[in-house]
């Protein structure tokens, strides 16, 4: 092995090892795995055991936050931004800009920085810890709550701002004053940069789902896993090329691609990288951190986070209560958006790449983003847990639709069986998200109004990001009893909170489904057999009354048959059969010779009449 894959090697190992170790850790204490990655950096890198280069590891990590980008695009839908639309463009504009003039102001006053370093460190410590946020809001339930509903619109408004914040901080740069006095060199690159644009919105819209669609029905999901990480990475390189920050080209795919029929495969299958990415992203800006300026520091480093944490409190409390919310729940919110978000940690490094920023005041604020990341948290459990007037607050009983992509119900499966299931939901008015991994069924669908998503049931990835973590219901409508077991196995293990609705194949598949555990199951033959025999038996003279009658009463008995067919085996509670003993007629005459008999037929004549449908 040579030098450099060596030593390659090492730092691979040294930041899984510490991240096993460190990130569990910081999760048990309270805090973000954020805090756990930025305490591998430090421990991994120059200043701690120095067994990983920054500049190796930052080479990779910065596809982290580019694939972020493009996760961020696919979950605004255009639909979701205008539905939202009032939270999202009045509340998050207002904390957006208010803390970021204040932020400026106290960076230009209080620390002496420049108008261009102030502004440039006031909009990047105003976005918050969208990670952080949610977690804070899940594990009390709040997400539902009117102070939960605004302080996620806030957040997405948040991410939707990054892009242009990442596209101002090169603008500010010292050396950009140099474009205005050359016109032409300013038209060439704003023309380069909308080619480049123009390029990714056609391609999104026009090429990229004929090519899944070609993908899907090969069936090789590396593949689909290829083209996904080719789509991301494209983008972001020609943005690149044209000048661009690689984030802006990420999203802009993210976002053509969010009305996909594709969305749900992509994400699942580009989440898995960047969680790991985005990982070693936040690893690599603690091995830059420069520890002896933040020790030399200590002093104004703690004034200046208690500053920031004070400014940012009473900047959210007064612009929730301007909204009408309550001051606990005002409270509340404040201190959940109170935490850095992770694009401080791109800025930042952004900013000192241009010369916006000196060396010392980005290593500064990179430290006082991550104390923000750890005190918000703890400020937060300790208001819930010592503090009885904020207490969990009751959701709204009309709680604005935040998920239009998302239904209460998932079904898994959108053939004949499916297609009816969703029509009886869909006819209720339910929010409903469909997924098969059929492009013909979905295509046929398309063109009767009828949105499917194209994604493998079976993949815990894929049903995360079509929202089964969230889903009151999931249907699992699939015709394959291997592929129904292993959704019901894989959704048990995950998300226990969910309720299993499942068609199965047979009376066997059926038991195999109870002894899994799911909540209701329904053999896919069985109501239309048993309507067919109670039509049957109206034609033969019975009254509707005494059919519907007979049927009702086979189907309780075949219930109670199976129920103890699940204990004893497949050949309990004859009785519950109600038919006569098989007397089978003689199958030869002295005229004729008998036929011989299969062990199949053997066994049945052998046994009484016995139904497994």
């Amino acid at each position: 092995m040579h030098g450099e894959d060596h030593a390659l090697f090492v730092s691979a190992l040294a930041l899984l090892l510490a991240a096993v170790i460190s990130v569990p850790l910081a999760k048990r204490l309270g805090f973000s795995p954020i805090v756990g990655y930025l305490l591998v950096g430090i421990a991994v890198g120059p200043v701690g055991f120095n067994v990983a280069d920054p500049s190796v590891v930052s080479t990779v990590a910065e596809l982290g936050v580019v694939m972020l980008l493009f996760l961020i695009g696919l979950e605004l839908k255009p639909s979701r931004l205008l539905s939202m639309g009032r939270y999202i463009f009045g509340l998050g504009t207002a904390q957006l800009l208010l803390s970021g003039l204040a932020f400026a102001l106290l960076a230009y006053f209080v620390f002496g920085f420049d108008l261009a370093p102030a502004v440039v460190s006031g909009m990047a410590l105003s976005v918050s810890g969208t990670a952080i946020a949610l977690q804070l809001l899940n594990e009390r339930g709040d997400l539902t709550t009117p102070y939960g509903q605004r302080a996620f619109s806030i957040l997405l408004f948040q991410d939707i701002a990054v892009v242009p914040l990442l596209a101002l901080v090169p603008i500010l740069a010292p050396g950009e004053s140099k474009l205005a006095q050359d016109p032409m060199a300013a038209m060439l690159r704003a023309g380069t940069a909308i080619a480049a644009i123009t390029v990714i919105v056609v391609a999104g819209r026009y090429l990229l789902n004929p090519l899944f669609r070609v993908l899907a029905r090969s069936g090789a999901r590396e593949a689909m896993t290829a083209a996904a990480l080719l789509v991301v990475l494209g983008a972001a390189g020609l943005m690149q090329a044209a000048g661009m920050s690689m984030a802006l080209g990420a999203f802009l795919a993210g976002l053509l691609l969010s009305e996909s029929t594709f969305r749900h495969e992509l994400e699942a299958n580009v989440d898995a990288f960047r969680g790991l990415l985005l990982a070693m992203f936040f690893m690599s800006v603690g091995m830059s951190l420069n520890v002896a300026v933040v020790v030399h520091n200590i002093g104004p480093l703690l004034v200046g986070t208690a500053l920031v944490a004070l400014t940012k409190l009473v900047v959210v409390y007064f612009v929730f209560r301007a909204d009408a919310i309550a001051p606990q729940q005002s409270a509340l919110a404040s201190v959940v958006l109170l935490s850095a978000g992770e694009f401080a940690f791109v800025l930042f490094p952004l900013g000192l790449s241009t010369g916006i920023l000196q060396p010392n005041q980005a290593d500064l604020l990179i430290a006082m983003a991550a104390l923000t990341m750890i005190l918000g948290p703890l400020l937060f459990a300790a208001m819930g847990r010592l503090l009885p007037r904020f207490a969990r607050a009751e959701p709204e009983r009309e709680a604005d639709d935040f998920s239009d992509a998302d239904g209460s119900v998932l079904v898994i499966g959108f053939g004949r069986f499916g297609q009816i299931v969703s029509q009886c939901l869909l006819a209720e008015g339910m929010g409903v998200t469909i997924i098969d991994n059929d492009v013909e069924m979905i295509q046929s669908a398309g063109r009767f109004g009828v949105h499917i998503y194209y994604g493998d049931g079976t993949r815990l990835e894929v049903l995360r990001a079509a929202g089964a973590e969230t889903c009151k219901v999931i249907c699992v409508c699939v015709d394959d009893k291997e592929d129904a077991n292993r959704i019901v196995e894989v959704v048990k293990a995950a998300v226990p909170g969910a309720k299993l609705f499942v068609r199965s194949f047979d009376r066997v598949h059926a038991m195999e489904l109870m002894r899994l555990g799911v909540d209701f199951e329904i053999r896919e033959t069985l109501e239309s057999a048993l309507g067919f025999g109670g039509r049957t038996l109206q034609a033969l003279g019975l009254s509707a009354a005494a059919a519907n009658a007979r049927v009702a009463d086979v189907r309780t008995r075949d219930r109670a048959r199976l129920e103890r067919q699940l204990e004893e085996g497949i050949f309990a509670a004859p009785e519950l059969l109600r038919t006569r003993k098989v007397e089978p007629e003689p199958l030869h005459t002295p005229e004729k010779p008998a036929r011989p008999l299969n062990a199949e037929a053997q066994d049945i004549l052998s046994h009484e009449t016995e139904f497994s449908g």
